[in-house]
Formats: C-alpha cells, structure tokens, sequence
C-alpha cells in the first residue's frame, strides 16, 4: 500500500504517518495539495496531512482541500511538536531563518526575544527548509526543523525546543477515498464525525438552525470552523466536528435535518482519534 505525505524525508508529517502506517510504503509529496491530488488520482492509497495546530488553529489549505476533493478522513493522530533552530556545521551564524509559515509563527516570540533582527523565510514544509540550509552551506541560512531533520540533513541544532508554548501538539488526518474507519494500535482519546455544511443563503438564523439540529438532540459539537467559500464576502462553509458515537438513526436523521432545511451537507467521515507521545 502506497500513503502519500507532506515531505520531504524527516518532517513531522512522516514521523506521524510512520506510526499510522510503519510497515507500508511512504511517498513524500512536495504540498499539501499534491497529497490530494495523489489520493484523487490513485496513485497513492491514502494520505497523511496536518489539520490542525494546538498553537496556531487550523491549517487552512487542509480546510479547503476537504471542500474541494471527494475524500473522507480515515482517522485522526495527535503528535507533540518539538522545534529547533539549526545551521549548517560549516557556518557559526546565521542572517535569515527559513521554514514551515506554522513553525514560524510557533516560535516567533523566541526568534524576537534572540534573534529579532534577523529576517525568516516561508517555505514549503520545515524539513524541505532543513534540506535547503544543508543543500546551500554557502548561505548563512539557519532552519526551524525537528530532530530528524537535523540528524538526516546533517545539521548542528543551536537551540532546542525553540517552540513557545510547551503544550504544541499537531492533529495529522489520513484521507482517502474509502468511506471508512481506521483502527490503530495506540491510546484513543475520543471518536468523532466531520460534516462540511454549507449554507443555502445568507439569512437571518441561517446557521442557528443548523446548530439546534444538534443540540435538541443533545450531541455535542467539539468544532465549528467557518472558512470562505471565495465566491464573495459573506459567503462561507462550516467545519464540524460532533464528538460522540455514530448512532444509525439519531446521527442519520441529524444530517437528513439539516439537508431538510435547505443546506448542502458534506459526510467526511465517523473516525477515532489517537494519541502519540514521544
């Protein structure tokens, strides 16, 4: 079996699709977007992708890729997020810092404490960031990576756990184009179901309706995310979670409900969540 993720080799997206998927084959893609595309056109099985950060909230172009492509969420993976400052063994200093717009903005309080005149680049993932610094040892570039990163990059790691907030956690999704539930061989932590709702038009009490289809029902929502649907200001979808068991008629008839009073509803899926601790 072929899982797609966001590369390159040694970024936090590998380290969580080697503990969903250790023994199957891993295929680094370049974007988020070329994850999906990988799934859509069958040459992978599934992908691995972050969804959301403890510190800096969704990671949006996740959000709109389930909008846009026909997949379901599979099962969600809780990992901590360590970052460091490193350069190249060659160089002692450094005059941009380059990585991940996420990792850069997890340890930007730490940067301006230390480093507040020096520049940061954003880049396409922080181990593709690493890979450049290692690639340029001409340039005096310093990386915001994880461990691996420096270790198969070979770079000196000045600073540790760089990060400011010490509870970081990111949650990675597998996709695919299975309507099904992934079972893994670690701590679950809850089980949930991700809608996409999006509203007939703009109106007056639009999006309290939908809401009260779930909480007559009594079903608990641990999420609701609101991103535009680029056709024009006002206009937007709705990420939901509902943190509970699937029930065939209750959990059914919600979405029947909503569908009912005119709204497009997008099933992405019942799935678990795990946890790894490093």
């Amino acid at each position: 079996m072929k899982i797609a993720f966001l590369g390159p080799h040694a970024s936090f997206t590998q380290l969580a699709a080697t503990q969903i998927f250790a023994d199957e084959e891993l295929v680094p893609q370049s974007s988020i977007l070329d994850c999906f595309n990988a799934v859509k056109n069958n040459e992978v099985d599934k992908a691995v992708v972050p969804l959301e950060n403890s510190i800096e909230g969704t990671v949006s172009m996740t959000l709109d890729y389930l909008y846009d492509f026909d997949v379901f969420i599979e099962t969600e993976l809780v990992m901590p997020i360590a970052h460091h400052l490193m350069i190249h063994p060659d160089n002692e200093t450094f005059e941009r810092v380059i990585s991940h717009p996420q990792a850069l903005a997890q340890t930007f309080h730490f940067r301006y404490d230390h480093f507040k005149d020096i520049s940061s680049q954003d880049y396409s993932s922080t181990a593709a960031a690493a890979k450049l610094v290692s690639d340029n040892p001409n340039e005096k570039w310093a990386a915001v990576a994880n461990r691996y990163s420096a270790k198969l990059y070979g770079l000196k790691i000045i600073h540790e756990n760089i990060q400011d907030f010490e509870q970081n956690h990111t949650k990675f999704i597998v996709i695919s184009k299975k309507k099904k539930s992934l079972r893994l061989n670690l701590p679950k932590t809850s089980e949930k179901t991700s809608l996409i709702i999006t509203l007939p038009e703009d109106h007056a009490g639009g999006l309290h309706q939908v809401l009260s289809v779930f909480a007559w029902r009594k079903m608990n929502l641990s999420k609701i995310e609101s991103r535009t649907l680029k056709t024009g200001l006002g206009n937007y979808f709705f990420f939901i979670n509902v943190a509970s068991e699937w029930h065939n008629v209750l959990s059914q008839n919600a979405i029947d409900e909503i569908i009912s009073l005119g709204s497009n509803v997008k099933f992405l899926g019942h799935y678990d969540e795990y946890v790894f601790n490093e």
